[in-house]
């Protein structure tokens, strides 16, 4: 066996004896508690038919692209879906990424300079900390949703700052206080950049414009392979920050474009999202009745959370893991999240509502995980 090998064969061995070893898993006949199709959009066969109609509308489009947008792979669609979108989160303009990791990576990675400071919350997504690692920026991180630890970073601050946070945090659910962050963005000048991930479509169009702040924000990250069920993302921002992500964000330039299938999947989700209220409010009332359901079952460790993503505290990988294939064998498509994705000691079930799960199935499930906690012998 050759060094290589034998590094690869080591770092594994060494997975398996941390209980944090990863397999690719296809989930069959199980209760959906897992995904991100918190509106049920992936699976929607509404949103099906309204991309067959729209394609048919287009019956010379390509299957692939057939290139980077910068050379073959740009199309007025494209163009014209990206000032849709941008207008529907009133923004100036926005730029299709081919995935939420590739459009934080580009902007973190392209618009910090040497000299510039980068303040991330501590839970921030690994693909800002990826992008910002490969800026030539300072970089600071601060307690999570700590304001004070915030400013602290803040007057060691230089240059262009940029704070990075995320409306709702993919691994607690919880939200960032958006309007104190934006008093302290205005104290010390700096620019505030929100992951949008998993606030669009489960609230509203984002947390940000719920709140009216997107004309406070620097820059949104909006994903469309979570609530809207397609895949890419966009940056939403100024005119010029469009145009400088096209000169200078690499994993836009670099890239093949989009196919067009993808395109008018995320056209015709947006269609479908501006008809959602009443889909969006069945959500609230099945992650209220969740919750509900687990405080009668006495399963205290729910992290605070108003969100799809509603998590619970199992501390231990190999405990972690033991309950979800125990929910995994009872029907429940339900995933343990391990260390290192989380720190050690938070390692967790994390349970994502949606708009096509049941009421007894929600119901079900609380029980299911009060019964699992209480024979393994959990200690609240």
């Amino acid at each position: 066996m050759n060094k290589a090998e034998n590094f690869i064969q080591q770092k594994l061995a060494q997975r398996k004896l941390d209980n944090n070893f990863r397999v690719l898993k296809t989930a069959s006949g199980l209760i959906d508690f897992c995904s991100n199709d918190y509106l049920g959009f992936a699976r929607s066969e509404k949103l099906k038919a309204l991309v067959e109609a729209e394609i048919s509308k287009y019956p010379d489009c390509l299957n692939g692209s057939g290139g980077s947008r910068l050379l073959s792979g740009n199309t007025v669609f494209a163009e014209e879906l990206e000032q849709q979108i941008a207008s529907f989160h009133q923004a100036e303009a926005g730029l299709i990424f081919n995935s939420g990791y590739d459009a934080n990576l580009g902007l973190f990675a392209s618009l910090p300079q040497r000299g510039d400071t980068i303040i991330t919350d501590k839970l921030i997504h690994a693909c800002i900390i990826d992008g910002a690692t490969l800026s030539l920026a300072n970089r600071y991180s601060f307690k999570h949703n700590d304001l004070d630890d915030l400013e602290k970073k803040l007057k060691h601050a230089k240059g262009n700052i940029y704070i990075a946070v995320e409306s709702v945090y993919s691994m607690d659910g919880d939200e960032a206080p958006l309007l104190e962050i934006i008093r302290l963005t205005q104290k010390y000048n700096a620019n505030l950049i929100v992951d949008e991930a998993h606030a669009t479509g489960v609230f509203g169009a984002g947390l940000v414009q719920s709140l009216n702040l997107q004309n406070q924000v620097f820059a949104r990250t909006v994903t469309f392979g979570k609530a809207l069920g397609s895949h890419g993302a966009i940056v939403l921002g100024s005119d010029n920050l469009r145009n400088y992500l096209v000169n200078f964000a690499r994993s836009f330039i670099y890239t093949t474009a989009p196919s067009f299938h993808q395109l008018v999947t995320t056209k015709m989700a947006y269609q479908l999202l501006q008809e959602a209220a009443s889909t969006q409010n069945k959500l609230q009332n099945l992650i209220a009745l969740f919750k509900k359901e687990l405080q009668k079952q006495h399963v205290f460790q729910l992290i605070p959370s108003n969100s799809a993503i509603q998590s619970i505290l199992v501390p231990g990988n190999a405990t972690a893991k033991q309950i979800a294939d125990h929910l995994q064998k009872n029907g429940f498509d339900v995933r343990a999240i391990l260390s290192p994705t989380v720190p050690i000691g938070k390692e967790r079930l994390r349970i994502c509502i949606h708009t096509f799960n049941t009421k007894e199935e929600v119901a079900t499930l609380s029980l299911a995980i009060s019964h699992q906690l209480s024979a393994i012998g959990y200690q609240q």
